[in-house]
């Protein structure tokens, strides 16, 4: 019986699969304390008690702390520490002048590319707004809000636009919390201006997508601003919730 000599074994080139650090998992963590409010606008970020509450060491919270200063959502005061930024009237237009800028430019690579391949989840998104819209829950009609808008943003495909809208939905809501004591107030009725800017896709009218982004924008504008007070909104108290943190496991390899 002949005999077979065994093939050499060819080594399988593989990309080892990125794990979340510790750092990206207390700043994922803050993120989500200062947007939903548990960590209020304008409030102290103490490292001791933020880190005892994470469950980490202080050097990764403090480099994660410099990623959201960097990103606009904290604050670095000389002889204050850091505070979660506060985003006022004077600020809230240009928040929104940056939105339609990625927003817009989104919209325009939708058509490009085919707008018939994200409208159904678009659709859905606007659907879900206005049902929402129905309760009274603000928190809940303004993260349906958000979501439209991080979907169509996503939908155009670039991840930098992602990244940025990322930290403008953020900024978005602290805007939101920043004038209104201990409540957040949203829009109850849903603007035509999502119609319109559907209609807009569909008919691959960047223009007419522009102008009601702009609108809309607008309009919310006024509303934070003070400026149109007419509008029907509804409120729900956000109240400091620090112990909402959720602790990060860390792994032994970090």
């Amino acid at each position: 019986m002949a005999s077979h000599t065994p093939r050499p074994v060819t080594p399988i080139s593989m990309v080892r699969v990125p794990r979340p650090s510790t750092v990206d998992l207390i700043t994922a963590e803050l993120r989500s304390a200062i947007r939903s409010g548990a960590l209020p606008v304008g409030s102290p970020i103490g490292e001791v008690e933020m880190a005892s509450q994470l469950g980490v060491s202080r050097s990764p919270l403090r480099e994660s702390m410099q990623r959201l200063v960097q990103e606009g959502l904290l604050t670095a005061s000389p002889g204050r520490g850091m505070r979660v930024s506060v985003i006022g009237p004077d600020r809230v237009t240009d928040v929104y002048d940056a939105r339609l800028a990625i927003e817009a430019q989104a919209a325009r690579l939708i058509i490009k590319a085919g707008a018939d391949t994200v409208l159904d989840r678009l659709e859905a998104a606007y659907a879900a707004l206005v049902e929402v819209s129905q309760g009274t829950d603000a928190l809940a009609i303004s993260d349906a809000d958000l979501e439209f808008h991080r979907l169509l943003v996503d939908m155009a495909g670039s991840p930098r636009l992602g990244r940025y809208m990322s930290t403008l939905a953020i900024e978005t809501r602290i805007a939101g919390l920043s004038g209104n004591g201990d409540g957040y107030t949203a829009r109850r009725s849903v603007s035509d201006t999502y119609r319109q800017l559907l209609d807009a896709l569909a008919a691959g009218d960047a223009v007419a997508a522009f102008l009601a982004l702009e609108r809309q924008f607008a309009e919310a504008v006024a509303r934070l601003t003070g400026e149109d007070d007419d509008v029907d909104t509804v409120e729900t108290p956000v109240t400091e919730a620090i112990a909402v943190i959720t602790p990060i496991e860390v792994s032994e390899e970090d």
